[in-house]
């Protein structure tokens, strides 16, 4: 056999087609948090986050902060100033409940159970789905008590107890008030717009059923500092107002919402499920972000760095930041933002 015939070609690494070339894929988000157990980095978590100066200029801006994003129970101020704009009047403990995600604790529901009385109204007209309380530490005590899923048990319970007050107030049907042709939903889509100061990207189904508007986390932060900086008398300073008066009906008495609300004067917070979370302070500036992966267990790590970057110094921001990581019944590490 010649030499030539006993050669062998070259090895070569393999090599991506055109179409799949590492240029032809966006670049991945940064790392927001990470999950470090027993000294080892188990979980990384990308997401992105924009900040708002006072004057509304970005001064921050990780990831891609323009696309639009659901940004669920954290639209839940706009979704109540448009409940105020269609014509109801409330105030107080029922309006900090109408723009909640709360706990589902006995004063939450006992609140909601009140506001469908008054107006004629009751579980079985609610169209969000049956489920325990949000608060683990309150389901558990439900449970014990004898209480099983139910409508009014589910976190968003108060903001529709208060989308039907406002129907049976203009004669709108209450069968259809989930449905984004509904005149009240197409009011609150208005809400959106104007305090988001853009288009709504896209329409689609929240978890409790209501119409959800996606906008982009620079106006999700634009949106929450036209409401901190809105006239008190103004619907958007009214929902405002009442958030931060009453941060327990729009959280739970164990929640960073309402710890936030209560120790920070002036400051407006919201979080929402799939990792998103906003805030405004009294003076404009604001916050926004969303864990791409939608990981709820690192908002409390990423928003606590995110308000010291803005300059907020309160204690409450280490609890708020604490999220231990526990093996064998005892903390072994933490989820710790890395921006």
């Amino acid at each position: 056999m010649s030499d030539s015939a006993s050669e062998k070609p070259p090895a070569t690494s393999p090599s991506l087609s055109p179409s799949l070339s590492s240029s032809s894929f966006p670049a991945a988000p940064p790392v927001l948090a990470e999950v470090v157990r027993s000294g080892f980095v188990e979980s990384r978590h990308r997401g992105s986050l924009v900040v708002l100066g006072a004057d509304g200029a970005v001064e921050l801006a990780l990831g891609d902060v323009a696309v639009p994003v659901f940004p669920r129970s954290s639209n839940k101020p706009m979704q109540a100033a448009g409940v105020l704009r269609a014509g109801l009047d409330l105030a107080g403990e029922r309006l900090a409940i109408a723009a909640a995600s709360h706990s589902g604790e006995a004063f939450h529901r006992d609140l909601v159970v009140k506001m469908l009385a008054e107006n004629g109204l009751a579980a079985g007209d609610l169209r969000c789905p049956v489920d325990l309380p949000l608060d683990p530490v309150e389901a558990e005590a439900y449970l014990a008590g004898g209480g099983v899923r139910d409508r009014i048990a589910m976190n968003c319970s108060g903001k529709h107890a208060a989308m039907l007050a406002v129907c049976v107030l203009r004669g709108w049907p209450t069968e259809s008030y989930l449905d984004p042709s509904h005149p009240l939903q197409r009011e609150i889509l208005a809400v959106v717009e104007s305090a988001a100061g853009e288009a709504v990207g896209a329409v689609g189904v929240d978890g409790c059923g209501a119409p959800l508007m996606a906008i982009s986390l620079v106006g999700l932060a634009r949106a929450f500092r036209s409401f901190v900086l809105a006239d008190s008398g103004s619907v958007e300073g009214r929902v405002a107002g009442a958030m931060r008066a009453y941060p327990e009906y729009v959280a739970g008495t164990r929640r960073s919402d309402t710890w936030l609300m209560r120790e920070v004067p002036g400051v407006l917070s919201k979080m929402g499920a799939e990792g998103v979370q906003a805030v405004a302070l009294s003076d404009g500036r604001a916050l926004a972000f969303k864990v791409d992966d939608g990981a709820g267990r690192v908002l409390g790590p990423v928003l606590a760095r995110g308000l010291g970057l803005m300059g907020v110094e309160a204690g409450v921001l280490a609890r708020v930041g604490r999220a231990p990581v526990v093996g064998g019944g005892v903390e072994v590490g933490e989820i710790r933002a890395v921006f």
